[in-house]
């Protein structure tokens, strides 16, 4: 089993002015938003198996406490859950299910047609008649946002390759054949990061256009909140305050906070110390002095910001900082030039 843990860095770009720009540019600050919420996860992707299944064959990740994922690749497959209509699936498309929950795929369209578990087989050379080529495996996602973006988002999933809005993913399906079929059930690191690109793909096309998105995904699609979030994003030193916030989207205060708390189940200030806590955190791991990270998203004192950031990551600051960092040399500077006020 292949494990891969993804951290990504971005910023939000230029955009326009406060109260300037709407439609195409509505889109490309709710893009912008969208982006870095979701770099800001910490993804993790277990690629449990690849390969083709033959004959009767059932499938399913179930029983593992994770959440999960099964990518068509080649050949065509049903999924079955109970209670739920079963749904057909081609190459392309992607099931991802956010949590542990009973289903199975199978070849045939009614779920009780008898099949039994299989081994998967490795990938023929080429396609082969009324066989399935699988990618499946586990996946998890950590980080302050967490609940805010990966929660909203529902319990099952199932993208189309065939959705406009997917096509540029739809190539990673045909890059990941061709990995599988070079690599056989060898784990493979490139196999690890197209399935993490893939999970970024799903995800924002939920945020952006999946109908049935809710909490922040849908408030972010309300005019003017995405360019308040990347305002906030861009600027998180600056004392912003609700009634700043609300005069952005050009609401009165009361309406600024129900809207925000029953789309996010958090008041603006507490939405705002998840951001300034991921935009510390990012400099941190990039390597900047906890001081100058303080300092960037608007704290003056270094014990107030590592209780902040405590509250939010759950480690001080310098702890997070050590453990996360991938250059030994930066792990030491960061240790001398944390340890005396942890200490303290």
């Amino acid at each position: 089993m292949a494990t891969v843990q993804r951290r990504q860095q971005a910023s939000i770009g230029a955009h326009a002015p406060e109260g300037e720009g709407t439609g195409d540019a509505d889109s490309q600050q709710l893009d912008r938003v969208v982006g870095w919420l979701l770099d800001g996860l910490d993804w993790g992707a277990q690629l449990f198996h690849v390969g083709q299944y033959c004959g009767r064959w059932k499938a399913s990740t179930a029983g593992h406490a994770q959440a999960s994922f099964h990518l068509i690749l080649e050949g065509r497959c049903w999924l079955h859950m109970p209670g739920r209509a079963s749904v057909a699936l081609v190459p392309r498309d992607g099931v991802f299910l956010m949590r542990d929950v009973p289903h199975f795929l199978s070849p045939y369209s009614d779920p009780g047609i008898e099949c039994r578990p299989m081994a998967m087989q490795a990938l023929a050379a080429g396609p082969t008649l009324g066989s399935t080529a699988l990618a499946c495996g586990f996946f998890s996602f950590e980080g302050p946002l967490r609940a805010l973006v990966a929660d909203v988002v529902p319990e099952s999933l199932v993208l189309r390759g065939s959705d406009a809005s997917m096509a540029a993913a739809a190539s990673l399906f045909d890059l990941m054949l061709l990995e599988a079929r070079r690599t056989g059930t060898e784990p493979s690191a490139v196999m690890d990061r197209l399935t993490g690109l893939l999970f970024f793909y799903a995800f924002r096309h939920v945020a952006q256009s999946d109908p049935g998105a809710r909490g922040l995904w849908l408030l972010l699609r309300r005019p003017g909140f995405a360019a308040l979030v990347a305002d906030m994003l861009q600027a998180p030193a600056h004392p912003w305050s609700v009634d700043d916030m609300a005069r952005r989207v050009h609401l009165s205060r009361a309406a600024f906070f129900r809207q925000f708390g029953e789309a996010c189940g958090r008041s603006p200030l507490q939405f705002l110390l998840l951001l300034r806590m991921q935009v510390a955190a990012r400099q941190l791991e990039q390597g900047e002095s906890i001081g100058r990270a303080a300092e960037a998203v608007g704290y003056e004192s270094y014990a107030a910001f590592s209780r902040a950031f405590k509250r939010v990551i759950g480690e001080q600051p310098g702890a997070w900082q050590r453990a996360r960092s991938r250059d030994p040399r930066r792990a030491a500077a960061a240790t001398a030039a944390t340890g005396a006020h942890e200490q303290a």
